[in-house]
């Protein structure tokens, strides 16, 4: 059997090309990180939609941790949302947390916005300034409603 030299270039072309990609996906999604480099806070918002498991959490536009777990409280109806944050990110207990869009065909994140406290969030701390998301077709039935 012989191989035709462009052939076991193209087939390791290929090959490399895989290779880069899955390294890419790996690294975009966070990597191969240990449970031991982040820290768990939850915060409980009127409505999470637009957000799921694994969304970005971001500060200041850089992703500091994602969205662990969300559920509904049953007494309150409000989704109770758990973040992990990387262990060298230290949030203020001031601080505020955001559900916000990328634009109007961008998906949405959870955005810290930090306070200005000297002390910090302890692990599994609930950050109680939240603001749930705003639903773009309810803000355009109402703007086409009249605004009522």
């Amino acid at each position: 059997m012989s191989y035709n030299t462009a052939e076991v270039a193209t087939g390791g072309a290929v090959l490399a090309a895989a290779v880069a990609f899955g390294i890419h996906m790996i690294n975009a999604s966070g990597g191969f990180g240990l449970a031991g480099d982040t820290y768990p806070l939850t915060a409980s918002f009127r409505s999470t939609e637009g957000v799921q498991v694994g969304t970005d959490v971001r500060m200041a536009g850089v992703k500091v941790g994602t969205v662990s777990d969300i559920d509904l409280d049953i007494d309150t109806f409000r989704a109770i949302t758990e973040i992990s944050l990387r262990e060298d990110v230290q949030i203020p207990d001031d601080s505020a947390i955001v559900i916000a869009s990328e634009g109007l065909l961008g998906g949405n994140f959870v955005e810290i916005s930090p306070g200005g406290s000297p002390f910090y969030f302890a692990e599994g701390d609930e950050i109680l300034d939240t603001q749930g998301s705003v639903s773009l077709i309810s803000l355009l039935l109402k703007y086409v409603g009249g605004g009522e």
